[in-house]
């Protein structure tokens, strides 16, 4: 298990990533556990968590465990997205058969379930999001790589500027899809 540099400037902009996101998943928690209860307000919570592994093409549900699980044991946080969306498939294919109604209580619940029960259009969101999902972790986990200096020489010898721009493209393409999608559901994004 190789141990990352947590002084580097790369280390210290993840980790606060990081922190900030589990600080608004902890709250958002006790907000939904107040506002219903402790059960209604998990299962929302983690419903609303598999929204944004499923349906963002950013890496910000997954990041919450795919960044601690880099950290301590090494794994590639792609690797571990991968795993996370299939527990995210695995909690919302149990929640659509067992207790649709838990998807009543937010805009963004309401949304996922819209968005996972019909098929098309909307399973291209999904896709989507997968291709961005995967860009993004790229980029995160060749941040972490790169610095060290071998990583970092390796990096630019097999073509990184090449693999960036073909990264960028596929990005670009993501984020206008998405959009697309978006706005045959009526939603607006700032």
């Amino acid at each position: 298990m190789k141990k990352l540099d947590t002084k580097h400037q790369t280390h210290k902009e993840t980790l606060g990533k990081f922190i900030l996101l589990l600080v608004i998943v902890v709250a958002y928690f006790l907000y939904m556990s107040w506002k219903y209860d402790a059960s209604t307000g998990f299962a929302v919570s983690i419903l609303t968590w598999s929204f944004f592994v499923l349906c963002t093409p950013v890496a910000d549900g997954g990041f919450i465990l795919a960044f601690p699980i880099r950290l301590l044991f090494g794994i590639k946080m792609a690797i571990t997205q991968v795993v996370l969306w299939f527990v995210a498939i695995f909690i919302n294919v149990l929640m659509l058969m067992f207790s649709p109604t838990t998807y009543d209580f937010t805009f963004i619940t309401k949304l996922l379930q819209h968005i996972l029960t019909q098929p098309y259009p909307y399973w291209s969101i999904l896709i989507i999001s997968a291709t961005g999902t995967l860009l993004s972790i790229f980029f995160a986990d060749e941040m972490i790589d790169v610095t060290s200096h071998k990583e970092r020489v390796k990096n630019h010898k097999y073509g990184f500027t090449h693999k960036n721009i073909v990264i960028f493209g596929l990005g670009v393409l993501t984020v206008v899809a998405y959009y697309y999608l978006l706005s045959s559901l009526n939603i607006t994004l700032p």
